[in-house]
């Protein structure tokens, strides 16, 4: 095994995500697998962040970027179309929603939320509507980092630095039964739905545009899963005051929760999707704006063009790699397998309840969240300078095991859990390998932030 050499601030020309850390240079991927240069091995158990979901070191999609990079890799989106473009959206439209068959391609989950919450802006404005121009989101909730889809966001610790930056967006609470004192109440405002009602009543129907919601909730509520009628309640509601329903797949899209679109769980039909993510396999960067003629017709009829540029959008190579990824998903049936091994997840990461500071384990499909409390029996959050959550990824990292931690759902800036969300192809050993490396995890996440005594 040889020697790492330091990758770090300042002793590195790169610009880290983390200053105050060293990285190990991951220098090769097999299946669920990461190897690092010193040989060391980690098991994804995140897929990176929610994207590997057919995993690493897939020949078939290396050789499709190549070959159409041998081609042609770029021409103008305004100017040019191109075969990986036109073949990407005809399969895109074999899976989405009745439809919803008209696709813009973008190169990240960001920007496809910012080109969607435009879109519902231009929709109105081209339809005689200019007055609605207001955005209802959830919080807890996370939609991207660029300006207005983080305006859309409930993180506090980026709404601290960029706040002034921000603009209002009127905020519901998310569905989020651990948390929510409803005890199933069916009337809980929150989980049933209606508090999207009272938030457009109370801002005016004829100055709200959209609604943005993640189907199943990502990273901000741990893979908080909504009751069966929440959003067929948000579609009725959309529809009676004329405001359009986004859904944000970015995450939970993609076959990730054992169907190609989470939103297919519930019978509502949203207005725009957006997907990023798995739709490449974490190949290349590729995200997805998905709506139908009904939204571009004004649009057409109007102006003529959507008003939104990216340098990258609808790049033949890009869409290369989302075509082959998304054919493979197709042919290997990658959804199905997707459903069946997350039974078995599921089923083996409930065990983890039994384990001290673990208050809650739920999730559906390939997409789990497992929430820490200090008291399990009143949901008592960790104080956030213990950075338990950030802790636990250290100590599975240093264990072999790579997990995707979020704070701040416990009230905006308490609370500690971590996601769990493997490749497609993780196998029921692996998944076994996976809670025994996340036990030795948090026993030595516990060592560490345990009360020091004299």
């Amino acid at each position: 095994m040889t020697m790492a050499k330091a990758r770090r601030y300042p002793d590195s020309h790169v610009f880290y995500r983390d200053l105050r850390k060293s990285f190990p240079c991951i220098v090769r991927g097999e299946g669920c697998y990461l190897f690092d240069e010193t040989g060391k091995r980690y098991l994804d158990a995140a897929g990176g962040a929610f994207v590997a979901n057919l995993g690493h070191g897939l020949a078939e999609l290396g050789e499709a970027i190549f070959a159409q990079a041998r081609k042609v890799s770029y021409v103008n989106g305004t100017a040019f179309t191109s075969e990986p473009a036109e073949e990407l959206a005809a399969e895109l439209a074999t899976l989405s929603p009745r439809g919803m068959d008209k696709t813009y391609f973008l190169s990240s989950g960001s920007e496809a939320v910012e080109a969607a919450l435009k879109l519902a802006r231009q929709y109105w404005v081209e339809s005689g509507r200019p007055g609605k121009h207001k955005i209802i989101a959830r919080t807890p909730g996370y939609h991207g980092n660029t300006l207005l889809a983080l305006s859309a966001s409930a993180r506090e610790h980026y709404r601290k630095l960029y706040g002034p930056w921000l603009v209002k967006v009127p905020m519901i609470p998310a569905p989020y039964p651990y948390r929510c004192g409803c005890q199933g109440a069916p009337d809980c405002p929150a989980c049933s739905g209606s508090a999207l009602e009272a938030a457009i009543l109370r801002e005016g129907p004829e100055t709200v545009a959209a609604f943005i919601a993640e189907p199943v909730g990502g990273s901000s509520t741990g893979a908080s899963v909504p009751r069966p009628d929440y959003y067929r309640r948000v579609r009725e509601i959309c529809d009676r005051h004329k405001v359009l329903f986004i859904a944000d797949e970015v995450l939970c899209g993609a076959g990730r929760t054992g169907k190609w679109l989470a939103i297919e769980y519930y019978d509502a039909l949203p207005d725009i999707i957006t997907m990023a993510k798995g739709i490449s396999g974490g190949y290349v960067p590729l995200s997805a704006v998905i709506t139908s003629e009904r939204v571009i017709e004004p649009i057409f009829r109007g102006g003529g063009a959507f008003k939104h540029a990216q340098t990258f959008s609808h790049a033949p190579s890009i869409c290369a790699a989302g075509l082959a990824a998304v054919r493979y998903i197709k042919s290997r049936r990658m959804v199905e397998k997707a459903a069946a091994a997350g039974a078995v997840l599921q089923k083996r990461l409930k065990t983890l309840q039994e384990l001290p500071a673990v208050g809650d384990v739920r999730g559906i499909g390939m997409l789990a969240g497992v929430e820490f409390v200090a008291d399990k029996a009143a949901k008592t959050p960790f104080p956030r300078g213990l950075r338990f959550a950030e802790t636990f990824t250290e100590c599975a990292q240093e264990a072999g095991l790579v997990v995707w931690p979020n704070v701040g759902q416990a009230g905006g800036e308490a609370g500690d859990l971590v996601m769990i969300a493997p490749p497609f192809v993780i196998t029921e050993p692996q998944i076994d390998s996976l809670v025994s490396l996340f036990k030795t995890a948090l026993e030595a996440t516990l060592r560490k932030t345990a009360p020091k005594t004299e």
